[in-house]
């Protein structure tokens, strides 16, 4: 997808670049490249899922975690390379994330890539996970529709929930975060409670299509409040509470506990979501950045962006209050390396670049002065889901 902007230059540099992901509980290499017109094309996306080494307790833990990538991650760039039939040789640069995330994993994925920057000579660039997500509706074609800045990016995953204003390449204003816990954890955690499996958040929309949204009485927390600001912690609790005074303990229970928690965040995030378009359509017609013909767009990404029923209430939200709705396919959606290669090539083809020397961040907000006001936000996803 292509990017546009008042200020981005009409052609770029081509440029390859080699991304590593390792925050949570993926192991991601991939090659991405920038074309003249700005244009990033996917050569190839390998991605190793560790459900299977945290099934047993439910939920990540850590140290397991940067073992495994340990394990892998070697065997995946060799891959990745492989697949896109380059060499070294002919990348541009290597960027990895340095947070936020589970830092362990996080330097495993971070000292690699110093370490073939160093050996080839290549610049190294430290990226943001949330910046990958927050730029890879970018990196995805869809229906021909091109994706501007400034956008409206609901970033919804299992270590973070915040609304912010994306208005460049660095640019992030958050509107609001969550003050206890990120969807995605609440949606784990939810799942575990009815014994659901791990990943919680699939397993419990697979139950939810098969439910009855009406038969428990869940709270919408913040609803109807002032503000962008999100509340799980609350409605994790409700779900317990109910799940506790179920008598028969089945399939059927599961379905419709699981449906009601499912509408229940529908009703929350379209709430927030909708406080979170009234600010963003003000705030750009009073600056006069947001040119008349261009449609306003509402982005939703993030590892519960992959959730069908959220997206398609988010995009008749949308609809509704006059904005474009856009999001990533499914595949980029959860944590990858392609994300994070093209966050990468937008750094590299803006000069930028990053010393040798810099530490991973276990937490990195992009806004850091809404950080202040938020400690919560910017976290990485904690250990085993309790």
């Amino acid at each position: 997808m292509q990017i546009r902007s008042n200020d981005t230059p009409a052609q770029y540099r081509p440029l390859t670049i080699l991304g590593l992901e390792t925050s949570c509980d993926e192991t991601a290499a991939a090659l991405v490249r920038l074309d003249m017109q700005g244009q990033a094309h996917i050569l190839s996306d390998q991605i190793y899922s560790q459900i299977d080494e945290h099934a047993l307790y439910g939920g990540v833990v850590p140290e397991i975690a940067a073992r495994a990538h340990v394990g892998v991650l070697d065997t995946l760039i060799a891959r990745a390379m492989k697949d896109a039939g380059l060499e070294f040789c002919d990348l541009d640069g290597i960027a990895a994330t340095t947070g936020p995330g589970l830092v362990g994993g996080v330097m495993v994925g971070m000292m690699c890539a110093k370490a073939i920057a160093l050996a080839q000579g290549l610049p190294f660039l430290s990226i943001n996970h949330l910046e990958g997500h927050a730029l890879s509706p970018l990196l995805a074609r869809q229906d021909g529709k091109t994706l501007e800045f400034p956008y409206l990016l609901l970033l919804v995953s299992g270590g973070h929930t915040q609304l912010l204003k994306v208005e460049g390449l660095g640019q992030y204003t958050r509107l609001g975060s969550t003050i206890d816990d990120a969807l995605g954890e609440a949606f784990d955690k939810s799942a575990k409670i009815m014994g659901l499996g791990f990943p919680g958040g699939p397993a419990l929309e697979r139950a939810a299509r098969k439910g009855d949204p009406v038969r428990f009485s869940l709270p919408r927390p913040l609803k109807g409040k002032p503000g962008c600001d999100f509340s799980f912690s609350g409605l994790k609790s409700a779900v317990r509470r109910c799940w506790e005074t179920v008598q028969i303990k089945d399939d059927k229970a599961r379905a419709d506990l699981s449906a009601a928690f499912q509408v229940a965040v529908a009703d929350v995030l379209t709430d927030r979501t909708n406080n979170a378009m009234d600010e963003f359509a003000k705030a750009h017609e009073q600056k006069k950045t947001l040119p008349k013909t261009l449609p306003k767009t509402l982005v939703v990404a993030g590892g519960v962006a992959a959730n069908a029923y959220l997206r398609d209430q988010l995009e008749r939200t949308a609809t509704a209050r006059g904005f474009a709705f856009m999001a990533p396919p499914l595949r980029l959606c959860t944590d990858n390396g392609a994300m994070i290669a093209h966050a990468g090539a937008l750094r590299l083809s803006a000069g930028q670049s990053d010393d040798l020397n810099i530490s991973a961040r276990p937490r990195w907000p992009l806004d850091e002065q809404a950080a202040k006001a938020h400690p919560a936000s910017g976290y990485g996803r904690k250990g085993p889901k309790s």
